[in-house]
């Protein structure tokens, strides 16, 4: 089952009725202004107003779309461009006053222009809403993307909307240099960082491109991190053995450095921050302490002597306060804003992970050991529900409505109904059934969240690594409504890029997009209440640089006829490499490299290549482990470094291999 697209289906039931009513009746009228007669001066902000925009009043509102590329106001260039990042926002204030009208969900496309037809771009709108396979337009400003992060060296990003074949689409593909074990991503949803232990570095992931644009040393065993709401720091936990090394790195976010190290003690460390970012704070889980660190001296000022096993903590911006979980005595200290113990709350022993909601009102401590749940109330720091939950509860996740709530031995995750806690009784549960397989079955699980909620919806996406997929769940459903396969790849966690419309100032929804080519834009409105589809237009001009790149300057062809390989034989892989624009084989290059790695995410190898004639390329290669393998080629000389060219898959087999030609196969 795949996902068509995904929005509430009432929503878009609805949207689809008022499509089809709107397109069938006659336009109603409205005045339609040049916005470059009356400028930009009515902006509520010089920071986020795009530069261009059509103008309409209709039922008691102006509309005025803006868009123009990011920054264009610092930039002072104005118009749209191929191949760029653009702001697009729609103003929305009361005709009579001129105040913005807030709280409102529109819903927008944008698609080449139908031939000035207004007419042709209201009728799209109901084949975009139906959600047919293949119909969608070109940009889509009420989507997201799908980051999965792989066992392997990789992450794995997915367009969830379906395409003309009805299957989900790999729009990249991000290549790092050792396999991640978390991540974070700023606010404005343009950097992603993630850690990875093994490179002893945080890869800075370029989120409108989906490349690494930075390797920032973050000492050893980096495992966790943490952002700041304001984003000046990023804090990584340290897991290293020697407790001297143990503790956290500190990055700038701006300088992309590492600012500070601070040693705190042994073991894992879990990392949260007050919400006025004023103090850090770090679990030792072998030390049996939580060290308190000053933020605005990074220097650490306590250690906290909570329990014996410090495994989880978590704080609540509602109460003020830090809550800490300890595995051996199953006690929940409460930490008050001046790093006194409030109080202890007695649970069981064998307390996993603890999380706040939302919203600051519930703390969340499961409890692998006793199979069990315990709801937290902040406002009285009493347990005030104790859940059963069979199957070895181990992961923890929150939506606006629902704690979510993941087994180790059974393929179901629970759901706990946030708004029926403060009621006398237990609190409804209900679980649906993601994957075949539960998660347990899959060995070196990761610290990065398997759950999380997708952009604007009561929705949420669920990783099941042992059936190598991503569920997607709408609550109030009985089952995931669909699924997104993971091109061959084990999925250790998820995330996601959004793109969708946002009320970022009051009356102002607006989005970044990448506009893919030039040319006359059709822009669609949709609002709910009041009722009404407006169509818009835009022009982005051709980009002279993107000219140049659409010449790539190098191609590939596998010349392989057999993909199973004899584990730990050495095997010669080819490959031959051409001009794209003439077709002609490139002979002369001599820093043709070939990396490979398992899809366990294990050794990376990389190998030279040696040009063997005609274009044609051997490297020797040595798949020591019986599973599948990624084979990457790059030249430094052209400029195509790994993940540029197409990759090829090699399957490493125990006993003879094929009696083929192998991996080297020739023409």
């Amino acid at each position: 089952m795949k996902t068509k697209t995904l929005k509430k289906p009432l929503l878009r039931l609805f949207f689809v009725l008022l499509a089809f009513f709107l397109c069938s009746a006659v336009p109603p009228a409205g005045a339609v202004e040049d916005a470059a007669k009356t400028g930009l001066t009515e902006a509520n902000s010089e920071k986020d107003t795009p530069t261009a925009s059509n103008r309409i009043s209709r039922e008691g509102l102006n509309i005025e779309f803006l868009a123009g590329p990011a920054g264009s106001r610092a930039d002072g260039v104005g118009e749209l461009m191929e191949g760029t990042t653009a702001e697009v926002a729609f103003r929305i204030t009361e005709e009579k006053t001129g105040k913005p009208v807030r709280g409102l969900y529109p819903v927008a496309y944008m698609d080449m222009a139908a031939g000035g037809a207004e007419s042709q771009c209201k009728d799209r709108v109901g084949l975009y809403l139906q959600g047919l396979v293949g119909i969608r337009p070109l940009i889509d400003l009420n989507s997201y993307f799908v980051m999965v992060m792989n066992q392997d060296p990789t992450i794995a990003v997915i367009d969830p909307i379906l395409g003309i074949q009805g299957r989900t689409n790999l729009y990249a593909q991000v290549i790092l240099k050792r396999a991640g074990a978390d991540w974070a991503k700023t606010e404005d949803q343009k950097r992603l960082f993630v850690s990875m232990p093994v490179a002893d570095m945080v890869a800075l992931v370029d989120l409108e491109q989906f490349v690494v644009t930075y390797n920032i040393p973050a000492g050893e065993m980096p495992t966790r991190v943490v952002l700041q709401a304001d984003e000046k720091y990023l804090w990584v936990g340290n897991d290293h053995k020697n407790a001297s090394k143990s503790g956290v790195t500190v990055i700038d976010v701006e300088k992309r450095q590492s600012v500070a190290s601070i040693p705190t003690g042994p073991g894992h460390h879990e990392i949260a921050l007050s919400a006025d970012d004023r103090y850090a704070f770090v679990t030792n889980r072998d030390g049996g302490t939580v060290s308190v660190i000053d933020v605005q001296t990074l220097k650490k000022v306590r250690d906290l002597k909570l329990g014996p096993r410090p495994i989880a903590l978590s704080y609540s911006a509602l109460s003020k306060s830090l809550y800490v979980a300890d595995g051996e005595t199953g006690e929940i200290a409460v930490v008050d804003n001046d790093l006194k113990v409030a109080t202890r709350i007695r649970t069981a022993p064998g307390l996993g992970p603890l999380g706040v909601s939302q919203d600051g009102r519930w703390a969340v401590a499961i409890n692998p050991a006793a199979n069990a749940v315990y709801v937290i109330d902040t406002s009285t720091n009493q347990r005030v529900h104790t859940v059963p939950i069979e199957g070895r509860p181990f992961r923890l996740a929150f939506s606006g409505a629902f704690a979510y709530v993941r087994t180790l031995e059974t393929e179901y995750v629970h759901m706990i109904n946030l708004s029926q806690l403060d009621r006398v009784g237990p609190p409804p549960v209900t679980r649906f059934q993601a994957g075949k397989l539960a998660p347990g079955k899959v060995p070196n699980l990761s610290v990065a969240a398997t759950m999380v909620q997708a952009p604007g919806e009561a929705a949420m996406l669920v990783v099941s690594p042992a059936d190598t997929t991503v569920y997607y769940y709408m609550e109030g459903m009985n089952a995931p409504m669909g699924n997104f396969r993971n091109y061959g790849h084990l999925p250790r966690a998820v995330q996601v890029v959004d793109r969708t419309l946002k009320e970022r100032q009051p009356g102002v929804y607006s989005a970044k997009v990448r506009i893919p080519m030039a040319g006359d834009y059709d822009v669609a409105f949709l609002l709910d209440s009041p009722v009404m589809l407006e169509c818009f237009s835009v022009s982005a001009k051709a980009n002279p640089a993107l000219a140049k790149k659409r010449a790539a300057p190098l191609a590939v062809e596998y010349l392989v006829k057999e993909r199973r390989i004899k584990a730990g034989e050495k095997v010669p892989l080819r490959f031959r490499l051409t001009d794209p624009a003439t077709g002609q084989p490139l002979g002369d290059l001599q820093d043709v490299t070939v990396l490979y790695y398992p899809s366990s995410g294990g050794h990376r190898n990389e190998t030279p290549a040696r040009h063997v004639g005609d274009g044609i390329y051997e490297a020797d290669l040595e798949l020591r482990l019986p599973q599948a393998y990624y084979v990457y080629v790059a030249s430094r000389s052209k400029k195509m470094p790994y993940g540029k060219l197409p990759y090829i898959s090699l399957i490493g087999v125990r006993g003879a291999a094929s009696q083929t030609t192998g991996a080297a196969g020739k023409e």
